[in-house]
């Protein structure tokens, strides 16, 4: 088999890029290169009707009325710090599911280790599944938020996130999603799923390109500012202003990023997510039953491939995960992630802890060949290793 350069870690981040995306990260650098928002030059108006623009880009791709109500970050790990730390206080009670990652459990951790929270984890199956039983008596009168990912990055499953975020609402606590594996890859409406809070990554499925992201406060939602600093606005007071967005987007923001951001969701509503999600779900559906043909290969994630994104996880018998990894890119020139994926608890409900998984994870650009050759990849490794 001929070495190749095949991307399968779009869970990670997205690779290609549309090319649109690349050339208008360059022009923002070359031609507008202003910070949005601090005077009153030509540069400066257009970076600020830029992010004017992204931000009505956003309303519109996720349904929401106000563009004002999203925030920019530098990726969905910074978005859900922003939200926790913004929302919390000491004595509060949080819920989680066994599902996030550690851009959830490290933030919620560090607090209740400084006794600032108290926490319930929601466990979940094998197949990633969190128990809603067990979830809805875990409210407490002081239980003030429930964190939930929308979409697992090691198993791929979609968590009921509608029902978590109804069960809440009905017990008086506030709902942060996680949707850095679902932004750009599944229709996500905001004004009917109706979370509290949503943070996203613009580096993934949004096709933009690192180091942009952002957050979603739904109108009315207080939350404390994650960092302070300029703004343009207010200047003369050394409180963070009230209004939103400047609340909490302090100091000059990634502009090039969120160039490529806009055009990345421009590509995607060129192509639509109905056709994405095809897509995915054609590759997902070759991948598993391709692999469920290989001797000692087990797959980890739901049974039902369409409860769950372009995410695929598996170990093979007596082989470590890391050995995998390398042959597949060292020897067949293909990437993937290997090990825990910084979501150790999923991995224990998978029952891969602590040796974790091979994850698969093809993307927008990702042919039928790439699946095929994949296969052929895997299966060599699996025959000459049993």
């Amino acid at each position: 088999m001929k070495n190749k350069n095949l991307y399968f870690d779009n869970a990670a981040t997205s690779w290609p890029k549309p090319e649109s995306v690349y050339l208008s990260a360059e022009k923002y650098l070359r031609n507008i290169y202003g910070n949005p928002g601090r005077t009153g030059n030509t540069r400066s108006l257009e970076a600020n009707r830029l992010l004017y623009n992204a931000r009505e880009q956003l309303a519109s791709f996720f349904n929401s009325p106000d563009p004002s109500q999203f925030v920019f970050t530098l990726n969905a790990t910074d978005a859900l710090n922003m939200a926790i730390k913004g929302v919390l206080d000491s004595g509060d009670h949080v819920i989680f599911t066994s599902m996030e990652h550690n851009s959830v459990l490290r933030p919620i951790g560090s607090l209740h280790r400084q006794n600032h929270i108290e926490t319930t984890m929601i466990p979940a199956d094998r197949e990633g599944n969190p128990d809603l039983n067990f979830y809805e008596q875990s409210f407490r009168p002081h239980t003030k938020l429930v964190v939930c990912n929308h979409a697992s990055n090691v198993l791929g499953t979609l968590l009921p996130v509608d029902i978590i975020i109804e069960i809440a609402h009905r017990r008086g606590a506030l709902v942060l999603v996680d949707a850095a594996q679902t932004s750009g890859v599944l229709p996500i409406n905001l004004d009917k799923m109706n979370p509290d809070l949503m943070a996203f990554a613009g580096h993934k499925g949004l096709l933009g390109p690192p180091g942009s992201g952002g957050l979603y406060v739904r109108k009315g939602i207080k939350i404390k500012p994650w960092r302070e600093g300029g703004t343009g606005s207010h200047s003369d007071s050394d409180q963070q202003p009230e209004n939103m967005p400047e609340r909490l987007e302090a100091g000059t923001l990634n502009g090039p990023g969120i160039a490529g951001l806009i055009e990345g969701i421009k590509y995607i509503n060129k192509i639509g997510l109905e056709n994405i999600r095809h897509h995915d779900l054609s590759l997902l559906f070759k991948l598993r039953k391709g692999l469920e043909k290989i001797p000692g290969l087990k797959l980890h994630g739901p049974s039902d491939y369409r409860n769950s994104v372009a995410v695929l996880s598996f170990t093979i018998d007596n082989i470590d995960c890391g050995e995998i990894g390398d042959i597949l890119e060292n020897s067949f020139g293909i990437i993937c992630r290997t090990g825990l994926h910084c979501a150790p608890l999923a991995h224990q409900a998978a029952g891969t802890f602590p040796e974790g998984t091979i994850r698969l994870s093809p993307g927008h650009f990702t042919t039928d060949e790439d699946i095929e050759f994949v296969l052929q990849a895997v299966q060599k490794i699996s025959s000459s290793k049993i």
